[in-house]
């Protein structure tokens, strides 16, 4: 039979139950998304009343209407303190990065100066999912600002002109986006595994210092136990002698 893994390892137990990512709240990544929807909106209507854009404005807050919907459904499901998988939290940020590629799609592609905001689930993923989910986050996010380089529902004025950045500067902001996928990921990633080794050090010693500490009042108890037995033993052996 295998040997059941001893909780005070650092290599075992306590410190592979933290890897397998069960640690982030549901409640959390809904609140940031619910921020996300406040600026979509918020920038969606701001385009519409003050730059008098001509947008598809129901397509896009259909896509809005989406995340709201998917917010509300994970609000009166599931338990606010509910912690999610690897997978879970693989599949809510995967959502997040395909609802800003398909909103960018509706609003100008990489005309938009909001597509820098497809970075942001890459950072969230290097820092909180594994290697290979961060790996395909990435892979993602360069293959939706690809696509936005060709296809797009342009940007147009009340008066029909269709608003355009220089291709240069399009395919400069697509390079920009791609060395950010790539660098932010990785020294996210870099960070997150620094501060993870120093909390497993830390818990460690911790550990250490508790065991020795029960070592140390264990010796105490059982030097005094030997005194005890030691001083009535002595005496008879005394007396025996002088006899």
């Amino acid at each position: 039979m295998d040997k059941p893994p001893d909780m005070t390892d650092p290599a075992s137990g306590l410190f592979k139950a933290r890897n397998r990512g069960n640690w982030i709240r549901l409640r959390t990544l809904v609140l940031l998304r619910w921020w996300a929807i406040v600026g979509q909106a918020s920038a969606l209507i701001i385009a519409d009343r003050v730059y008098h854009l001509n947008l598809e404005m129901g397509l896009c807050f259909l896509v809005i209407g989406v995340s709201v919907a998917s917010n509300l459904v994970a609000g009166f499901v599931f338990a606010e303190n509910k912690r999610l998988s690897e997978q879970d939290t693989f599949l809510v940020v995967l959502f997040d990065m395909l609802q800003l590629g398909l909103l960018l799609y509706l609003t100008g592609g990489m005309h938009n100066p909001f597509t820098i905001l497809i970075v942001g689930p890459v950072t969230v993923s290097a820092s909180a999912l594994s290697g290979r989910s961060t790996a395909f986050l990435g892979m993602m996010a360069i293959v939706i600002v690809t696509l936005l380089m060709q296809f797009y529902l342009p940007l147009r004025t009340e008066e029909g002109f269709v608003l355009r950045v220089p291709d240069v500067f399009r395919f400069g902001s697509w390079v920009a986006i791609v060395i950010a996928v790539l660098f932010l990921g990785v020294y996210s990633r870099w960070i997150v595994q620094e501060m993870r080794a120093m909390s497993d050090a830390l818990q460690a010693t911790q550990m250490a210092l508790a065991r020795e500490q029960k070592l140390t009042d264990l010796g105490g108890v059982v030097a005094a136990a030997a005194h005890e037995l030691g001083t009535p033993l002595a005496t008879i052996k005394l007396t025996s002698a002088e006899l």
